[in-house]
């Protein structure tokens, strides 16, 4: 019998780690492998990168803004004495509260005297180097950081960095705001070489042939002579000990707000190192087989930067939107406040990361923290398991989940 009803489409009964309807993911393609040849052009080194995006979960659905970038991919901005690379919100789009730069700083090599219109927020990664400063009082402060500390420095107030021996200095800088580039401040040479030689000379009390031989151009990174010791600048500079916030902060060798045979987790926000007014970050070490736990942050964006290893993430977003992707040392990765996610750690060394937020305090949620704080037969409702199942749940927050 003829009809001019349209029959609806079949949709195969969602299973177990694939909810859509319709269904989404390679699992769909069981019977029709047709349907996942690809037969254009490919970049196999690429995909090879990013399996979780060639081969989704089944879990993942739909689509949302890449949170993936990297420093891998930047150009190298280079001169004697050092160089840098940044990722920016013109490089990626998503990051609209944190523009992050890559500096590498030879021995005695310098990142001339300047400040900006950001806070300056730091965390060395190998090496060391020497940081001067002022403060809102215009107190001077010198010192010395090596791999796993940081330094941070309000905006508007000067600053230089210089690399010191045997290995230099590499770091990751984190600005306060997406657009900040390194090659967009305000250097000590441009503001004497656009200033009336006049008017210098009247400033600091000299002839003005003084100012015969200053550069025209501004010098960014330059190589220079190794400072001396620390105490014998520190003098020079006028440090007065206990006068002014401390500038640097030791994050590696501080205290774990998390611990266990999984890995571990350093907070540093602005109650244990008070003078990051608008940068809090986390130090995260994820052992092999192990995993950052499901949660997400409330109160800002998080930003991170992998140092070591690589691992998977999976972003859920309203919609439903839930995809996944992978990282490897040297790139950087979004997650907008309030998104789940988790960090697995998917090789065979130690994974770190730093997640760095644009916000004087550090929050996190902790779904595990969150269903252990439930009536358990609410739980039990929601999601169809047992009571004396859920008993066996983690009770409050893990930080680390370890191999089990």
């Amino acid at each position: 019998m003829e009809s001019d009803e349209v029959a609806a489409p079949h949709h195969e009964t969602p299973t177990f780690g694939n909810p859509d309807l319709p269904p989404e993911g390679m699992q769909t393609t069981v019977g029709d492998p047709g349907s996942a040849r690809m037969t254009g052009p490919r970049n196999p080194v690429i995909e090879s990168q990013f399996p979780s995006a060639v081969r989704a979960p089944a879990t993942d659905v739909s689509t949302q803004p890449f949170f993936w970038s990297s420093f891998n991919i930047s150009p190298r901005r280079q001169q004697r004495g050092g160089w840098a690379r940044e990722v920016t919100q013109k490089d990626f789009a998503i990051s609209d509260e944190i523009a992050g730069v890559n500096m590498y700083l030879e021995p005695g090599g310098i990142r001339e005297l300047h400040w900006h219109q950001t806070a300056e927020w730091a965390y060395m990664s190998r090496g060391r180097c020497r940081v001067t400063t002022l403060s809102r009082e215009g107190l001077p402060s010198v010192d010395d950081v090596e791999s796993g500390d940081l330094w941070f420095f309000p905006a508007g107030l000067p600053h230089s960095l210089q690399g010191l021996g045997p290995d230099g200095a590499e770091f990751v800088l984190a600005f306060d705001d997406g657009e900040q580039s390194e090659s967009n401040t305000l250097p000590l040479t441009d503001w004497f070489a656009h200033t009336p030689p006049e008017v210098l000379a009247k400033n600091f009390g000299v002839a003005q042939e003084v100012f015969k031989d200053i550069p025209l151009h501004n010098l960014w990174i330059f190589p220079g002579e190794e400072p001396g010791d620390l105490e014998t600048d520190q003098a020079a500079a006028g440090v007065e000990w206990g006068a002014t916030t401390p500038v640097i902060f030791r994050l590696s060798r501080s205290e774990p707000r998390y611990q266990n045979s999984g890995g571990s987790v350093r907070i540093a926000d602005s109650k244990n190192y008070t003078s990051s007014k608008t940068m809090a970050a986390a130090l995260t070490i994820v052992e092999p087989g192990s995993m950052r736990e499901l949660h997400w942050h409330p109160n800002a964006d998080e930003w991170q930067y992998y140092l070591q290893g690589s691992a998977r993430m999976t972003v859920f977003n309203t919609g439903p939107h839930a995809n996944t992707t992978d990282f490897r040392a040297g790139d950087v990765g979004l997650v907008r406040r309030n998104l789940g996610h988790y960090v697995e750690n998917t090789g065979d060394e130690t994974l770190i990361y730093l997640e760095t937020f644009r916000s004087d305090h550090y929050e996190e949620v902790s779904l595990a923290n969150w269903l252990s704080h439930l009536p358990p037969k609410l739980v039990s409702q929601h999601l169809n398991i047992p009571e004396d199942v859920l008993a066996t749940f983690p009770r409050g927050s893990q930080g680390i989940v370890p191999l089990r």
